[in-house]
This record gives structure tokens, C-alpha cells and sequence, in this order.
């Protein structure tokens, strides 16, 4: 020890001369002793010396050490205070010297030594494997330096690490089990160990939900204090985001085991404006909206989000987040995210959508929260983030919401209500015709919005007419949205009119005829289309502007003499040129914000000038842009008409080609309404398929774990296969002596039949040999009894063993009634039991018949004595009495023989009735 204390002084610094060895050589030395060693006590001073050495000297220690250390993991795992410094150890080399007083402080971040370490110890998967098992020591000093490797471990080698701990039997389940910990460090570590853990691993996800996951986070969430928890509660809900997200089978599993009901609580913020928001509890609560969000989001299966809706408004979750949403003093980005939450919950749900109609403002007169919500979007000066909500708020109530849509446009037409109320219409009226070009290109998209899919709303839409100065008439809607497209203005206005025309005037004929009675309508677009190329965004403008002309086209009726079908075709050819029209027309698919647009409804918009294009109206035109380049191609005209040099037959015949013509345009327009009907069964299909899908996926990994369990009833069948094989070799061995005691009993026989031979002789000799014969029968008797008593002793062990084997059996037998073969196997028990007490019946015969010749033999003993006193022979009292004494003893210790085997067979056959 002297010798390690001096190597150790040397290294931390003590004066150093010529003869002190280096660092290196005094590891190498301590890692020699942590090898050799035979006693403990050395190997432990070895490992603390090399644990104290590993903050200084890492290097070293991670490259002449880490077998060693792994080894003391391997061979010492029942000192706990060795598992502590070699995992102290390793600790230190993969994860570099620890930083507690960093609140940004990561496991092995930027360290390269610790990525070259990290690879060296995952290269035996074994390794990996042996922290899981040795994490099921309670000792602290044992438990928390092995979440604390592991941390470091995964944040070198995530996806290896992934696959050991999925490779490892239980190893995920034994870390689920330190969330149970009492000690806080331990369990707020392994939070962190988790999240890191499952991030982009479905399976690990999966095993994490079925571990009864869900159930833990929640309750370390609850006795936190839910939303005014502290750090402890974010990083219970990153956990469950990460569980959440982009996984279908866990979002079900999260629904079905009435996981949601237990997310109402967190929102209970009755005392928030007493109390006040801190920046953790906007935190956690931005943690756990967006949990909320993964459940509904629209690109979640449509059978998920729609039972995660019903089950959100039956527990009350709506409710409380339109609470938040109507609350004062509520943070602006949690407000922001509750009304994207809000959004998500009523999207499509028509129940959901007609309870946030109902849902007012607690102001005096009270306010439909709609309104309120609108007058913010309009509103410059609010946050943009919180317009950008809004609106998608909006989008979302008239989802699929024909009756809500009507009650948006009813606002604008003339009514008799109180001209002091404000209204949607008039908020959004307002908006379009406000000078904030934001507000216009929201103030449009939410109009634009009122009338998707709805052919009715758009003819009602063009009832609406606009009061200007006083003294002036009344202008309409569509002619209002003319003229201030016409006046310019800049780019998000006129994106933002455009796309409201567009959607105003598809698939309705009446609109598209308002709209080609304003003469300069028509000349307008075709001068947008037909200016030079731009920038980017005016080439936006013209591909639009090229759209909203070819759906005048394709839904004109002709009634306009003025712009025909006809003529705008040859309007197109003569002043665009119809491949320049084209060309308009496809770049607008071409460009990066209509790709981001399109891809999802959700407006993230992160500033201002990235608001162009919104989701429906992409949608819309890649629907119509085929319908639209089909439209404009030119057809074929004969110069003075197709029937003038025809002769009566050919006309009647044309008139009969017309008919069938006309008849098949008929079935064609009946084909395409099938097909349209067979492709909304299709989509409906293909999403009960998906959510087949994904119900098949979570039967697919019920089924894996089942598996494992099984796995794991196979191996203790197996052990118990092998307890039975070894109870029939102990019961062949039994047998075994069995036959050699039948031996032995045997030979005593022979030995009494001779010595009944021999006793017949005596007669003839008495008394010449008297005394020697005496002699010899005293000594007979004595290895008799001695001989009776060892097989009494051998029949005990034999009896003891036979009920070790019958309990052994017994306890097989309740442990694996599920299993027949071992049903069988008790039959073959019984049946050996049954020969085994055929034997011992055997032997109990044989010792009467041996007790019989010795009762015979005492009796001509007596004979021989009366006949020696009667030729005069002296023969002593004492030896008389001792023979008869050990006669009696005999007699005795045969009689309880007797008795026990008798008790033994009682016991066989009660145990074989049993």
C-alpha cells in the first residue's frame, strides 16, 4: 500500500524526482493490482485509486484500464463499494469531468475522447447488458453512476445503444422501473436518460407505453403539482411528446386506456391570475398543448383524431382550453399555442365546432369568442404569431362546417340586428378593405374559407352589397374586390383578392358570370398575364391571375356575349399566346412557398412577408389546373359552317351522331358523379385501411411481447423438465439400493437356513461342543442385530428420500398443471411408487420371516440351556440373562421394525388413493 500511496502522491502533484514513476506506469501498476490481486480489500484500493486518478488523467485511464474496470463489473458483484469507483470510473472517462454547476450541462457533448471510448465499451453488446443487470441494485452509489454512463453513452452512440438496450432481455423494463425510485435524483435522471432514449425508436416507444409508461410520467407529473411543477414536469411531458409523436399504435393506446381524462387536470388554471405565470409553467403548459395537438392533428389517421376529439370534449378539455382562450393575463405564446390546440380539437368535428360557437367572452354584453379572436387578427398591432392562429382557428371551425359557413355569410347580408353589435362580416370586411396589406391577405382567406366546397354560400355571397359615401349607390362584393384589384397595391393584397376570386368563382356559373359583366375585368387579367416576367412574386401574381381567367372559361355558360368560351380562347391565343399562358400557369406550382403551403393546413408562417399562399386554395388549384390547360386549348371551326354542303340524309344523319353525342355526354357526367362518389369511398377505405393498419401494428407488437413471455415460460419449463428428469435418476438410484438391500436380505436368509442346518447338528455334539456353539450363536445374534440396525437406518434414509422426491413432485405438480406432459410424467411416479411399495412389502415379509427364525433360533437356545443343566453342565444366570436380554431387544427392535414398515405402507397406500 505504501508503494501505491507513493505512485499517487507523485501523480496529484507532489514534488516529483528521477526515481517517482509517471502517471502512466502508476496506472498501469494499479490496473495489474485490480488484475492479480487475490483479496479483496487490495482490488478496491486499486479501483479508488484509479477513480480518483480518472478526472485528471482520462486518457489513460480509458486506454490501460477500461478492460479491467469492465472485469471488476463482471467478477465483484457483491461489493458494492468496488461496482462504485470502477462504475465512478468509466463514468469519468466517457463522459469527461462532470459539470454540475452548468444548467446546460450534457453528458459527453463535443468530446471525441468519449466517442472513441463509447464505441470501445458498446462493442460487446455483454457490456451493455451488464449495466442493465447490475441497475437492479438499490445502493445509490451503484444505481445512479450507471443512468448517469448510460446518459453519456446514448449521447455519443444513440442509435448502438438503442439496438443493445433492445437486444437486452428486460433491459427496457428495468429502466422503466427506476421512474419508481424514491431518491429524486435517480428518477429525474432517468427522465432525462428516457427522452434521449426514445427519440427515433418506435420500438423502444412501444415497449416504453406497454411498460405502463404513460402511468408512471402521470403520476410523477400529479404529485409535482401539474402545471406549477418545476423542471421535473417538462421533462415528464418531453417524454410523453416524444412517446406521442409520429406514432399512430401508441396515440391509440394513449386513447383507449383513458390516458386523456387525465391531461384535464394540467389545464385547471382558476388561480393562474392570482398567482401568476412563471416561465416554467408556460413552459410546461406549452409542453403539454402540444401533447394535445399530437392526439388531434390532422395528419394523424382520421379515425384517431376523431376519437381523440370526442374523448376530449367528453372529459372536458375543451371546455377548459376555451377557458384559457377567453382568460386575461394569459401569456401571449401560450395563448398562441391554446388556440392552435382549440383549433385542432374542433377541425371537422361538428360537435366540437358547435360547441366553440356557443362559446363567449366574459365581457358585458358578453361576445362570441369568435368575434373577439377575429378582432385580433385584424388588428396590426398584435403579435403575428397570434393572427397567424387566429385565422387558422377560423379555418378550422368551417372545416367541413356547411352550417357555420352559412352563419359566417348571413353576417354580411342585410339583417335587422343591432347596428351596435359587431360582427364576423363586419370584422372581416373591415380587414380586406383595411390598409394593413396583412390584414387584407387574412381578411380574404378567412372570406375564402366561408365558401370552400359550398356552391350555395357563393351565390348568397354575391347578394352582398357595400355602403361608399354617403350619397353614392350601393356597390356589390365582387365588384368592390374588382376594383381594388384593379387599383394595385402591394404583393400580399392582391394574393390574398386573387385567391378569394378563385375561390368564389369555381364551380359556380352564376359568380363567373357577375364576374365577366364588369368589363374591365377580362382586360385586366389578360394584361397581368401578358406582362414581361418579373420578379418571383409578380410571376405569382400572373400564373393567378392566368388561373381566375381559365376558371371564367371553364364555368362560363355563354350568356355573356361578350366573353364566350369561344372568344376568351382566341383572346388567350391572339394577345397572350397560349404557350406563355401555360407557362404562367405552371410556375405558380413550381414555387417553394406553394410546395410549403400545400404540404399541411397549419399556417407556420414566421414572419410577415411569408404570407402568400394558403392551404385550400392549394388544394383548389391543383385540382382545377388540368381542368383549367384543357379549357384553353383551341378547337377546330369550319369557315362557313359545319352543315352547309350537307344533303338532307347527312344532316339527319349529324342530328342522330348529336343525339348519341348528347346521350353519351349524359352517361359520361353520370360516370364522372360515380366516380367521384367511388372515389370518396375510396378515401374512406383507405383510411379505415389505415387505421387497420395501424390496429395490426399494435397486435403485431402485443404479439412480440406475448412472445417474449412466452419465451421466458418456455425456459422455466424447461428448468422444470429438468427437475423432473432429475427427480427420475434420484429414483432410479433409490431403486437401485432397493435391489441391493433384496440382495443383502437374501443373503441373511441363506445365512439363517445354514445356520438352521447347523443347529440341527448341535444335538449330535452336545456336550463336547457346547460352550463353542454357544459362543459362536452369542456372536450370530450380536452381527444380526448389528446388520437389522443398518438396514433399519438404510429403510429410514430410504423413506426420508422417498418423501423429498414425492414433495419435489407435488410442488412440480401445482407449479405446471397447465402443462399435460407433466400429467404423464405423475403417472410414471405412481406406477415406480407402486413397484417401490411392492418391494417394501417384499421386504416387510422377508423381515418377518428373519424374525420368525430368530424367535426359532432363541426358542432351541432355551432348549439347548435346559439340556445342558440337565447333563449336569453349569451354565452362568448372567449370560442366560444377557442372551435373553438381547434376545428381547432383538425381538424388540424387530417388532418396531415391523411397525414402522407397517406405518410406511399405510402411508404409501393413503398417498396412492390420493
Amino acid at each position: 500500500m505504501e508503494y501505491f500511496k507513493s505512485g499517487l502522491k507523485s501523480v496529484l502533484g507532489a514534488p516529483q524526482d528521477a526515481q517517482q514513476p509517471t502517471a502512466a506506469e502508476t496506472i498501469e501498476k494499479l490496473v495489474d493490482r485490480v488484475q492479480t490481486s487475490t483479496l479483496l480489500e487490495d482490488r478496491r484500493d486499486a479501483c479508488r485509486a484509479l477513480k480518483a486518478l480518472s478526472t485528471k488523467f482520462r486518457l489513460e485511464i480509458g486506454s490501460h484500464a477500461m478492460d479491467a474496470l469492465i472485469r471488476v463489473l463482471e467478477c465483484d458483484k457483491t461489493d458494492n463499494e468496488i461496482l462504485s469507483y470502477a462504475l465512478e470510473s468509466i463514468c469519468n472517462v466517457i463522459n469527461g469531468p462532470r459539470d454540475d454547476e452548468s444548467p446546460d450541462y450534457v453528458y459527453g457533448s463535443g468530446d471525441d475522447n468519449g466517442l472513441q471510448f463509447t464505441e470501445i465499451f458498446i462493442k460487446r453488446t455483454e457490456n451493455v447488458a451488464l449495466l442493465l443487470e447490475l441497475i437492479e441494485e438499490f445502493e445509490f452509489k451503484v444505481r445512479w453512476p450507471i443512468v448517469r454512463l448510460l446518459s453519456g453513452l446514448l449521447s455519443h452512440k444513440p442509435k448502438d445503444l438503442q439496438e443493445c438496450i433492445l437486444v437486452s432481455p428486460m433491459g427496457v423494463s428495468r429502466l422503466m422501473d427506476l421512474l419508481s425510485d424514491t431518491r429524486e435524483i435517480i428518477r429525474n435522471d432517468t427522465l432525462l436518460l428516457l427522452e434521449h432514449l426514445t427519440k427515433s425508436n418506435a420500438n423502444i416507444q412501444k415497449i416504453v407505453a406497454f411498460e405502463n409508461g404513460f402511468d408512471k410520467l402521470l403520476h410523477v407529473i400529479s404529485d409535482e403539482g401539474y402545471s406549477d411543477g418545476g423542471v421535473i414536469v417538462g421533462d415528464c411531458l418531453r417524454v410523453m411528446l416524444t412517446l406521442l409523436k409520429n406514432n399512430t399504435s401508441n396515440q391509440t393506446f394513449f386513447k383507449e386506456g383513458s390516458y386523456i381524462k387525465h391531461l384535464a387536470p394540467f389545464f385547471d388554471l382558476q388561480d393562474s391570475s392570482e398567482r401568476g405565470w412563471t416561465q416554467q409553467k408556460a413552459v410546461n403548459t406549452l409542453i403539454m398543448l402540444q401533447i394535445v395537438r399530437v392526439l388531434v392533428s390532422p395528419n394523424n389517421p382520421q379515425q384517431v383524431t376523431v376519437s381523440a376529439q370526442k374523448a376530449m370534449y367528453q372529459c372536458g378539455l375543451l371546455e377548459q382550453l376555451c377557458s384559457i382562450l377567453m382568460a386575461s393575463g394569459v401569456p401571449a405564446d401560450v395563448l398562441t399555442e391554446t388556440i392552435n390546440t382549440v383549433a385542432e380539437l374542433i377541425r371537422g368535428n361538428h360537435s366540437n365546432q358547435e360547441y366553440f360557437s356557443t362559446v363567449c367572452a366574459p365581457t358585458s354584453p358578453p361576445k362570441p369568442a369568435i368575434v373577439v379572436l377575429l378582432m385580433s387578427m385584424v388588428n396590426d398591432k398584435q403579435p403575428f404569431s397570434l393572427r397567424c392562429s387566429v385565422l387558422y382557428c377560423f379555418q378550422c371551425f368551417l372545416f367541413r362546417n356547411e352550417l357555420g359557413q352559412a352563419q359566417i355569410v348571413q353576417t354580411l347580408l342585410p339583417s335587422t340586428a343591432d347596428v351596435n353589435t359587431v360582427t364576423v362580416g363586419q370584422l372581416l370586411c373591415g380587414g380586406l378593405f383595411s390598409m394593413d396589406t396583412v390584414s387584407n391577405w387574412f381578411a380574404a382567406v378567412a372570406l375564402s374559407h366561408s365558401l370552400v366546397d359550398n356552391p350555395t354560400q357563393k351565390e348568397q355571397l354575391l347578394r352582398v352589397q357595400l355602403a361608399t359615401s354617403v350619397g353614392n349607390p350601393a356597390i356589390s362584393l365582387i365588384n368592390q374586390c374588382a376594383i381594388m384589384l384593379q387599383q394595385g397595391g402591394k404583393l400580399q393584397t392582391r394574393l390574398g383578392l386573387l385567391m378569394l376570386m378563385s375561390t368564389w368563382l369555381a364551380n359556380c356559373t352564376i359568380a363567373v358570370m357577375q364576374f365577366l359583366s364588369i368589363p374591365t375585368n377580362i382586360p385586366f387579367l389578360t394584361s397581368q398575364v401578358n406582362l414581361a416576367e418579373g420578379d418571383e412574386h409578380e410571376d405569382l401574381v400572373q400564373g393567378i391571375c392566368a388561373f381566375l381567367l381559365g376558371i371564367c372559361i371553364e364555368f362560363n355558360d355563354n350568356s355573356q356575349p361578350s366573353f364566350t368560351k369561344e372568344d376568351l380562347c382566341q383572346l388567350i391565343v391572339k394577345r397572350i399566346g397560349l404557350e406563355t399562358f401555360l407557362d404562367k400557369l405552371v410556375a405558380v406550382t413550381k414555387n417553394e412557398n406553394y410546395s410549403r403551403a400545400a404540404q399541411n393546413p397549419h399556417l407556420r408562417f414566421k414572419q410577415a412577408p411569408e404570407v402568400l399562399f394558403d392551404y385550400e386554395f392549394c388544394r383548389l388549384f391543383k385540382s382545377l389546373e388540368g381542368t383549367v390547360i384543357k379549357a384553353v386549348q383551341p378547337k377546330p371551326k369550319l369557315l362557313n359552317g359545319p352543315e352547309s354542303s350537307m344533303t338532307p340524309e347527312q344532316q339527319e344523319l349529324l342530328r342522330q351522331y348529336k343525339d348519341l353525342i348528347r346521350e353519351q355526354d349524359q352517361q359520361l357526367h353520370e360516370l364522372k358523379t360515380e366516380l367521384t362518389d367511388l372515389k370518396s369511398q375510396y378515401e374512406l377505405s383507405k383510411s379505415q385501411v389505415d387505421d387497420m393498419s395501424s390496429t395490426i401494428q399494435q397486435l403485431k407488437d402485443q404479439n412480440a411481447l406475448f412472445k417474449a413471455q412466452r419465451l421466458n415460460k418456455n425456459l422455466e419449463q424447461s428448468e422444470s423438465n429438468g427437475d423432473v428428469i432429475q427427480l427420475q435418476q434420484e429414483i432410479e438410484f433409490l431403486k437401485v439400493q432397493l435391489s441391493q438391500k433384496q440382495l443383502e436380505i437374501n443373503a441373511k436368509n441363506e445365512e439363517i437356513t445354514q445356520k438352521g442346518s447347523v443347529d440341527s447338528s448341535i444335538e449330535s455334539q452336545i456336550p463336547s461342543e457346547n460352550n463353542e456353539k454357544m459362543e459362536e450363536r452369542q456372536r450370530q445374534v450380536l452381527e444380526l442385530q448389528t446388520q437389522l440396525e443398518k438396514s433399519r437406518s438404510e429403510i429410514t434414509s430410504l423413506k426420508e428420500e422417498l418423501k423429498e422426491s414425492q414433495e419435489k413432485i407435488h410442488t412440480l405438480s401445482s407449479s405446471q398443471k397447465s402443462i399435460t406432459t407433466l400429467e404423464e410424467e405423475n403417472m410414471h411416479l405412481r406406477e415406480e411408487r407402486d413397484s417401490l411399495t411392492e418391494q417394501l412389502n417384499a421386504a416387510k415379509k422377508e423381515q418377518e420371516d428373519i424374525l420368525i427364525l430368530l424367535t426359532e433360533q432363541s426358542d432351541q437356545i432355551s432348549e439347548y440351556k435346559r439340556r445342558l443343566r440337565g447333563l449336569g453342565q453349569t451354565v452362568e444366570d448372567d449370560d442366560d440373562d444377557s442372551l435373553n436380554d438381547e434376545s428381547d431387544d432383538l425381538g424388540n427392535d424387530l417388532n418396531d421394525l415391523k411397525d414402522e414398515l407397517a406405518d410406511e405402507k399405510n402411508e404409501i397406500t393413503n398417498e396412492k388413493n390420493d
